[in-house]
Protein backbone atom coordinates (compact mmCIF):
# COMPACT_ATOMS: atom_id res chain seq x y z
CA UNK A 1 0.00 0.00 0.00
CA UNK A 2 1.66 3.20 -1.40
CA UNK A 3 -0.78 5.45 0.44
CA UNK A 4 0.12 8.97 0.24
CA UNK A 5 3.81 8.16 -1.19
CA UNK A 6 5.21 10.83 -3.42
CA UNK A 7 6.91 8.74 -4.97
CA UNK A 8 5.37 5.86 -6.77
CA UNK A 9 6.50 2.58 -8.36
CA UNK A 10 5.84 2.42 -12.17
CA UNK A 11 4.48 -0.81 -13.42
CA UNK A 12 6.56 -3.75 -14.18
CA UNK A 13 7.46 -5.35 -17.42
CA UNK A 14 4.48 -7.51 -17.75
CA UNK A 15 5.65 -11.42 -17.88
CA UNK A 16 4.61 -13.64 -20.81
CA UNK A 17 3.61 -16.66 -18.70
CA UNK A 18 0.37 -17.14 -18.30
CA UNK A 19 -2.11 -14.63 -15.89
CA UNK A 20 -4.46 -15.33 -13.11
CA UNK A 21 -8.02 -14.10 -13.67
CA UNK A 22 -8.12 -17.62 -16.20
CA UNK A 23 -8.59 -19.98 -14.15
CA UNK A 24 -11.60 -20.94 -11.94
CA UNK A 25 -10.20 -18.09 -9.63
CA UNK A 26 -12.69 -15.90 -11.75
CA UNK A 27 -15.81 -17.94 -11.35
CA UNK A 28 -15.36 -18.06 -7.57
CA UNK A 29 -18.98 -17.49 -5.91
CA UNK A 30 -17.86 -14.05 -3.82
CA UNK A 31 -19.77 -10.94 -3.22
CA UNK A 32 -17.26 -8.02 -3.09
CA UNK A 33 -18.68 -4.90 -1.88
CA UNK A 34 -18.85 -1.57 -4.34
CA UNK A 35 -15.79 0.24 -3.52
CA UNK A 36 -17.89 3.11 -1.59
CA UNK A 37 -19.54 0.31 1.01
CA UNK A 38 -15.99 -0.59 1.97
CA UNK A 39 -13.10 1.36 4.17
CA UNK A 40 -10.20 2.33 2.40
CA UNK A 41 -7.09 0.95 3.70
CA UNK A 42 -4.57 2.87 0.95
CA UNK A 43 -3.43 3.11 -2.32
CA UNK A 44 -0.76 2.71 -5.14
CA UNK A 45 0.41 3.42 -8.42
CA UNK A 46 -3.43 2.71 -10.48
CA UNK A 47 -5.20 0.72 -7.68
CA UNK A 48 -6.78 1.16 -4.82
CA UNK A 49 -6.54 -1.16 -1.15
CA UNK A 50 -10.24 -1.66 0.97
CA UNK A 51 -11.57 -3.48 4.13
CA UNK A 52 -13.83 -5.90 3.35
CA UNK A 53 -15.67 -7.21 6.56
CA UNK A 54 -16.62 -10.53 5.84
CA UNK A 55 -20.20 -12.09 6.94
CA UNK A 56 -20.45 -14.22 9.67
CA UNK A 57 -22.32 -17.35 7.37
CA UNK A 58 -18.81 -17.67 5.03
CA UNK A 59 -15.90 -19.70 5.88
CA UNK A 60 -14.26 -17.47 7.73
CA UNK A 61 -14.81 -14.04 9.82
CA UNK A 62 -11.78 -12.59 9.33
CA UNK A 63 -11.88 -9.03 7.00
CA UNK A 64 -9.91 -9.10 4.15
CA UNK A 65 -8.11 -6.70 2.03
CA UNK A 66 -9.00 -6.13 -1.60
CA UNK A 67 -7.07 -4.05 -3.79
CA UNK A 68 -9.78 -2.88 -6.58
CA UNK A 69 -8.10 -1.10 -10.11
CA UNK A 70 -9.10 3.23 -9.49
CA UNK A 71 -12.27 4.01 -11.51
CA UNK A 72 -10.57 7.24 -12.35
CA UNK A 73 -7.40 5.59 -14.32
CA UNK A 74 -8.56 5.32 -18.31
CA UNK A 75 -8.85 2.39 -20.69
CA UNK A 76 -5.66 2.13 -21.31
CA UNK A 77 -4.22 2.41 -18.08
CA UNK A 78 -7.04 0.12 -16.63
CA UNK A 79 -5.56 -2.91 -19.43
CA UNK A 80 -1.92 -1.69 -17.68
CA UNK A 81 -2.99 -2.59 -14.30
CA UNK A 82 -4.56 -5.20 -14.61
CA UNK A 83 -1.69 -7.31 -15.71
CA UNK A 84 -0.17 -6.20 -13.22
CA UNK A 85 -2.84 -7.20 -10.32
CA UNK A 86 -2.98 -10.65 -12.57
CA UNK A 87 0.39 -10.76 -12.05
CA UNK A 88 0.16 -10.18 -8.08
CA UNK A 89 -2.47 -12.61 -7.64
CA UNK A 90 -0.15 -15.43 -9.56
CA UNK A 91 2.53 -14.64 -7.34
CA UNK A 92 0.44 -14.09 -4.09
CA UNK A 93 -1.12 -17.65 -4.73
CA UNK A 94 2.09 -19.07 -4.67
CA UNK A 95 3.33 -18.08 -1.31
CA UNK A 96 2.56 -19.08 2.32
CA UNK A 97 4.27 -17.37 5.21
CA UNK A 98 3.36 -15.61 7.97
CA UNK A 99 4.95 -12.65 7.56
CA UNK A 100 3.92 -12.23 3.70
CA UNK A 101 -0.03 -11.09 3.42
CA UNK A 102 -1.82 -14.21 1.66
CA UNK A 103 -3.69 -14.59 -0.79
CA UNK A 104 -7.52 -15.32 -0.95
CA UNK A 105 -9.29 -14.43 -4.41
CA UNK A 106 -9.29 -12.87 -7.80
CA UNK A 107 -12.42 -12.45 -8.55
CA UNK A 108 -14.91 -9.59 -9.51
CA UNK A 109 -16.71 -6.85 -7.44
CA UNK A 110 -20.70 -6.77 -7.87
CA UNK A 111 -19.68 -3.88 -10.18
CA UNK A 112 -17.45 -5.85 -12.73
CA UNK A 113 -14.44 -4.76 -11.12
CA UNK A 114 -11.17 -7.37 -11.07
CA UNK A 115 -10.16 -7.21 -7.71
CA UNK A 116 -7.66 -9.12 -5.41
CA UNK A 117 -8.72 -10.51 -2.33
CA UNK A 118 -5.71 -11.07 0.45
CA UNK A 119 -5.04 -11.71 4.18
CA UNK A 120 -5.99 -8.59 6.12
CA UNK A 121 -2.14 -8.00 7.51
CA UNK A 122 -3.42 -4.59 9.21
CA UNK A 123 -5.37 -1.22 8.72
CA UNK A 124 -1.83 0.66 9.25
CA UNK A 125 1.24 -0.03 7.34
CA UNK A 126 4.66 0.70 8.47
CA UNK A 127 4.74 4.13 6.98
CA UNK A 128 1.46 5.44 8.61
CA UNK A 129 2.80 4.20 12.03
CA UNK A 130 5.86 6.41 11.27
CA UNK A 131 4.06 9.47 10.15
CA UNK A 132 1.85 9.06 13.57
CA UNK A 133 4.84 8.91 15.54
CA UNK A 134 6.62 12.32 13.29
CA UNK A 135 3.58 14.04 13.56
CA UNK A 136 3.24 13.58 17.55
CA UNK A 137 6.71 15.00 17.81
CA UNK A 138 7.65 11.57 19.45
CA UNK A 139 11.11 10.32 18.67
CA UNK A 140 12.71 7.25 17.37
CA UNK A 141 10.96 3.66 18.15
CA UNK A 142 12.20 1.96 20.45
CA UNK A 143 15.19 -0.54 19.39
CA UNK A 144 12.75 -3.38 20.53
CA UNK A 145 10.39 -2.54 18.33
CA UNK A 146 12.75 -2.18 15.27
CA UNK A 147 15.04 -5.59 16.34
CA UNK A 148 11.09 -7.09 15.88
CA UNK A 149 10.25 -5.53 12.76
CA UNK A 150 13.54 -6.19 11.16
CA UNK A 151 13.43 -10.33 12.25
CA UNK A 152 9.86 -10.71 11.04
CA UNK A 153 10.66 -8.89 7.81
CA UNK A 154 13.92 -10.93 7.37
CA UNK A 155 12.23 -13.89 7.94
CA UNK A 156 9.36 -13.26 4.93
CA UNK A 157 12.65 -11.82 3.01
CA UNK A 158 14.13 -15.19 3.40
CA UNK A 159 11.30 -17.27 2.77
CA UNK A 160 10.92 -15.19 -0.55
CA UNK A 161 14.69 -15.93 -1.73
CA UNK A 162 15.65 -18.84 -0.28
CA UNK A 163 12.41 -21.02 -0.69
CA UNK A 164 10.38 -19.82 -3.47
CA UNK A 165 13.37 -18.00 -4.99
CA UNK A 166 11.74 -14.58 -5.47
CA UNK A 167 13.30 -11.03 -5.13
CA UNK A 168 10.39 -8.67 -3.77
CA UNK A 169 11.58 -5.45 -5.46
CA UNK A 170 10.00 -2.90 -3.67
CA UNK A 171 10.62 -3.12 0.15
CA UNK A 172 9.98 0.05 2.28
CA UNK A 173 7.46 1.18 4.92
CA UNK A 174 4.62 1.59 2.68
CA UNK A 175 4.77 -2.43 1.93
CA UNK A 176 4.89 -3.85 5.44
CA UNK A 177 1.49 -4.14 7.17
CA UNK A 178 0.75 -4.22 10.95
CA UNK A 179 -1.73 -5.33 12.95
CA UNK A 180 -2.17 -3.93 16.62
CA UNK A 181 0.91 -3.11 18.84
CA UNK A 182 3.40 -5.09 16.27
CA UNK A 183 0.65 -7.64 17.11
CA UNK A 184 1.80 -9.18 13.44
CA UNK A 185 4.30 -7.73 11.03
CA UNK A 186 3.79 -8.77 7.02
CA UNK A 187 5.23 -7.76 4.01
CA UNK A 188 2.57 -7.15 1.09
CA UNK A 189 2.99 -6.23 -2.76
CA UNK A 190 4.65 -8.75 -4.78
CA UNK A 191 3.27 -7.24 -7.67
CA UNK A 192 6.72 -6.51 -8.93
CA UNK A 193 9.02 -9.56 -7.84
CA UNK A 194 11.39 -10.98 -10.00
CA UNK A 195 12.56 -14.74 -10.20
CA UNK A 196 15.78 -15.42 -9.11
CA UNK A 197 18.51 -18.31 -10.46
CA UNK A 198 20.08 -20.90 -8.24
CA UNK A 199 23.18 -18.12 -7.62
CA UNK A 200 20.28 -15.98 -6.11
CA UNK A 201 20.94 -13.55 -9.24
CA UNK A 202 17.67 -12.00 -11.59
CA UNK A 203 16.75 -14.88 -14.23
CA UNK A 204 15.38 -12.70 -16.63
CA UNK A 205 18.40 -10.37 -18.20
CA UNK A 206 15.42 -8.44 -19.82
CA UNK A 207 13.62 -8.17 -16.39
CA UNK A 208 13.52 -4.66 -14.42
CA UNK A 209 13.81 -4.01 -10.99
CA UNK A 210 11.11 -1.15 -10.67
CA UNK A 211 11.49 -0.83 -7.18
CA UNK A 212 10.66 2.94 -5.46
CA UNK A 213 13.32 5.62 -5.89
CA UNK A 214 14.41 6.48 -2.72
CA UNK A 215 15.25 3.03 -1.55
CA UNK A 216 16.56 1.87 -4.47
CA UNK A 217 20.61 0.41 -4.46
CA UNK A 218 23.10 1.72 -6.28
CA UNK A 219 23.28 -1.63 -8.61
CA UNK A 220 19.41 -0.81 -9.74
CA UNK A 221 19.99 2.39 -10.63
CA UNK A 222 22.52 1.76 -12.93
CA UNK A 223 22.57 -0.07 -16.51
CA UNK A 224 24.68 -3.47 -16.39
CA UNK A 225 24.88 -4.45 -12.98
CA UNK A 226 23.33 -7.56 -11.80
CA UNK A 227 20.23 -7.61 -9.61
CA UNK A 228 20.05 -10.16 -7.07
CA UNK A 229 18.72 -10.75 -3.48
CA UNK A 230 21.13 -8.23 -1.85
CA UNK A 231 18.76 -5.69 -3.60
CA UNK A 232 16.18 -6.62 -1.21
CA UNK A 233 18.69 -5.98 1.61
CA UNK A 234 19.61 -2.61 0.78
CA UNK A 235 16.30 -1.46 0.42
CA UNK A 236 15.29 -3.22 4.08
CA UNK A 237 18.14 -1.17 5.14
CA UNK A 238 16.68 1.49 4.83
CA UNK A 239 13.72 0.50 5.77
CA UNK A 240 15.24 0.10 9.81
CA UNK A 241 16.40 3.61 9.06
CA UNK A 242 13.02 5.32 8.63
CA UNK A 243 12.33 3.72 12.33
CA UNK A 244 15.12 5.54 13.73
CA UNK A 245 14.29 8.76 11.58
CA UNK A 246 10.96 8.66 10.36
CA UNK A 247 11.81 9.79 7.67
CA UNK A 248 11.60 8.94 3.82
CA UNK A 249 15.40 7.97 2.62
CA UNK A 250 17.06 11.08 0.75
CA UNK A 251 14.07 13.49 0.95
CA UNK A 252 15.11 16.45 3.03
CA UNK A 253 11.91 18.93 3.63
CA UNK A 254 12.81 22.29 4.11
CA UNK A 255 8.94 22.89 5.28
CA UNK A 256 6.18 20.54 6.89
CA UNK A 257 4.46 19.12 3.65
CA UNK A 258 6.20 18.24 0.33
CA UNK A 259 6.67 21.04 -2.51
CA UNK A 260 8.61 21.32 -5.38
CA UNK A 261 10.08 24.95 -4.39
CA UNK A 262 11.66 22.77 -1.07
CA UNK A 263 13.01 19.52 -3.02
CA UNK A 264 16.52 19.58 -4.10
CA UNK A 265 16.39 17.50 -7.17
CA UNK A 266 19.77 17.45 -7.93
CA UNK A 267 20.75 16.89 -4.32
CA UNK A 268 18.36 13.88 -4.22
CA UNK A 269 19.46 12.27 -7.57
CA UNK A 270 23.13 11.99 -6.12
CA UNK A 271 21.99 10.97 -3.10
CA UNK A 272 19.89 8.03 -4.51
CA UNK A 273 21.36 4.37 -3.85
CA UNK A 274 23.93 5.54 -0.88
CA UNK A 275 23.34 5.31 3.29
CA UNK A 276 21.45 8.21 4.59
CA UNK A 277 23.27 9.50 7.83
CA UNK A 278 21.89 9.12 11.06
CA UNK A 279 21.55 11.96 14.02
CA UNK A 280 23.70 9.55 16.05
CA UNK A 281 22.68 12.28 19.06
CA UNK A 282 18.81 10.60 18.98
CA UNK A 283 20.36 7.46 19.37
CA UNK A 284 21.51 5.84 22.82
CA UNK A 285 23.28 2.59 22.97
CA UNK A 286 20.42 0.49 23.07
CA UNK A 287 20.34 0.94 19.19
CA UNK A 288 23.83 -0.68 18.84
CA UNK A 289 22.67 -3.48 17.13
CA UNK A 290 20.00 -1.63 15.11
CA UNK A 291 22.67 0.94 13.56
CA UNK A 292 25.00 -2.03 12.93
CA UNK A 293 22.71 -4.08 11.04
CA UNK A 294 21.48 -0.69 9.13
CA UNK A 295 25.23 -0.34 8.08
CA UNK A 296 25.76 -3.39 6.77
CA UNK A 297 22.72 -3.48 5.05
CA UNK A 298 23.18 -0.38 3.00
CA UNK A 299 26.72 -1.16 1.90
CA UNK A 300 26.91 -0.12 -1.34
CA UNK A 301 28.51 -3.05 -2.68
CA UNK A 302 26.15 -6.06 -2.83
CA UNK A 303 28.43 -8.99 -2.20
CA UNK A 304 29.34 -7.40 1.44
CA UNK A 305 25.89 -7.40 2.15
CA UNK A 306 24.41 -9.85 3.90
CA UNK A 307 21.62 -12.14 3.07
CA UNK A 308 18.48 -12.53 4.59
CA UNK A 309 18.95 -16.01 6.06
CA UNK A 310 21.91 -14.38 7.93
CA UNK A 311 20.15 -11.94 9.38
CA UNK A 312 17.33 -13.76 10.50
CA UNK A 313 20.54 -15.91 12.42
CA UNK A 314 21.88 -12.85 13.89
CA UNK A 315 18.87 -11.13 14.83
CA UNK A 316 17.80 -14.34 16.61
CA UNK A 317 20.76 -14.37 18.59
CA UNK A 318 20.71 -10.49 19.42
CA UNK A 319 17.02 -10.85 20.70
CA UNK A 320 17.92 -14.38 22.74
CA UNK A 321 20.42 -12.56 24.81
CA UNK A 322 18.09 -9.50 25.43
Amino acid sequence: MDKDCPFKSPCQQESKKSQSGSSNENRISLVIPASPFMKKLGYGTGVNVYLMKRSPTGKSNSPWAVKKINAKCNVKQKSVYLKRLQEEARRLKDLEHPNIVGYRAFTKANDGTPCLAMEFGGEKSLNDLIEERSESGKGPFPASTILKVALHVAYGLKYLHNEKRLLHGDIKSYNIVIKEDFETIKICDVGVSLELDENMQVSDPTATYIGTEPWKPREALEENHSITDKSDIFAYGLTLWEMMTLSMPHVNFSEDSFSEESFDEDAYYAALGTRPALNMEELDDSYKEVIELFLVCTNEDPQKRPSAAQIVEELEEIIKKK
